[in-house]
């Protein structure tokens, strides 16, 4: 099993540093077009190997692609990062075209590999890999709904001041801070369902907190957070590669499913080998609903910049 991660920055290295610690791949490939910088992240991790106890082998390489041939699964966190006060809408021109280039040049070398998106806006960038391959869509996944979700978990956990293994949810829609959708009425505490412990207020707030959850963490670091999205992504390339057909929320094209049509948008999905191998159909609130139908048209408004 092989993985390649293209972009060595903060969430690329984290990405390939939680893959190499759960020791699943045989071998993580982080590429990057800044000299000598994705060797470097590589050696920095393999010195790591004898101390977390993990034996997938790490590779860096400086723009070679022939590096990832025969990639099963690759990660593309290229683009510039957000900056404090960028939305992520904002990074489209820029990253269009870094997204565009790696996901053809990966091709190139490893024609059967499934794409995991990262680089934002997330949901735009998953929608333009779909327009300029043309790969069946059980192998372009975007992810957002996976990290979106971890942060409602621990914004509930926090507001019930529980444990976080006692708390289930799931954050749907577009990965933005207006386009998100998190599932309150779905959300448990050990199968019992969160409202009975905090009120409509709070978990307003809850809600409100979760989909700032990124631009919060920018606003403190100056950049995009990396630890969350590092692991978010890790889980999704262990669900496929280890075929646990697994459920996460995640950017997939539609084709009619919740009512949407071309268009890649955050929802449940099972990941497998195949990668997206089914679309989970959940019932919705009138709220959520219409909730996703704003998204959808931002999402949708968002796509329309792209110069395909």
């Amino acid at each position: 099993m092989k993985v390649t991660v293209v972009g060595a920055g903060a969430v690329g290295a984290s990405c390939a540093e939680y893959i190499a610690i759960k020791d699943f791949a045989s071998e993580v490939v982080i590429l990057d077009i800044k000299e000598g910088y994705a060797e470097g992240k590589a050696m920095d991790l393999m010195q790591t190997a004898s101390l977390n106890g993990f034996d997938t082998k790490i590779t860096g390489s400086t723009n070679d692609y022939s590096k990832t041939a025969d990639s099963h699964i690759a990660v593309i966190t290229s683009g510039i990062p957000r900056k404090p006060g960028m939305t992520r809408e904002e990074l489209i021109g820029i990253n269009a075209g870094i997204v565009k280039t790696v996901s053809s040049s990966l091709l190139e070398h490893s024609p059967n590999v499934i794409i995991i998106v990262v680089s934002n806006p997330m949901d735009t960038m998953t929608y333009l890999v779909h327009k300029t391959t043309g790969l069946p869509k059980n192998r372009i996944i975007g992810m957002g709904g996976a990290l979106d979700s971890a942060r409602f978990k621990y914004r509930l956990a926090e507001a019930m001041e529980a444990p976080i293994s006692d708390i289930d949810g799931m954050v749907i829609g577009g990965h933005s801070d207006k386009g998100m959708v998190p599932l309150t009425s779905h959300a448990t505490r050990n199968s019992i369902r969160v409202s009975e412990f905090l009120s409509d207020e709070r978990l307003e707030q809850v809600a409100a907190d979760t989909k700032v959850g990124g631009a919060t963490l920018t606003g403190l670091l100056g950049t995009s957070a990396w630890y969350a999205p590092g692991a978010a992504v890790s889980s999704m390339v262990q669900a496929i590669a280890c075929d646990q057909k697994k459920m996460f929320p995640c950017s997939t094209l539609l084709d009619g499913e919740y009512g949407l049509k071309d268009i890649c948008i955050g929802v449940p999905v099972i990941l497998g080998k195949d990668g997206i191998e089914k679309v989970v159909d959940i019932p919705l609130s009138d709220a959520e609903k219409a909730k996703m139908k704003e998204s959808a048209a931002g999402v949708s408004k968002t796509n329309g910049l792209l110069e395909l």
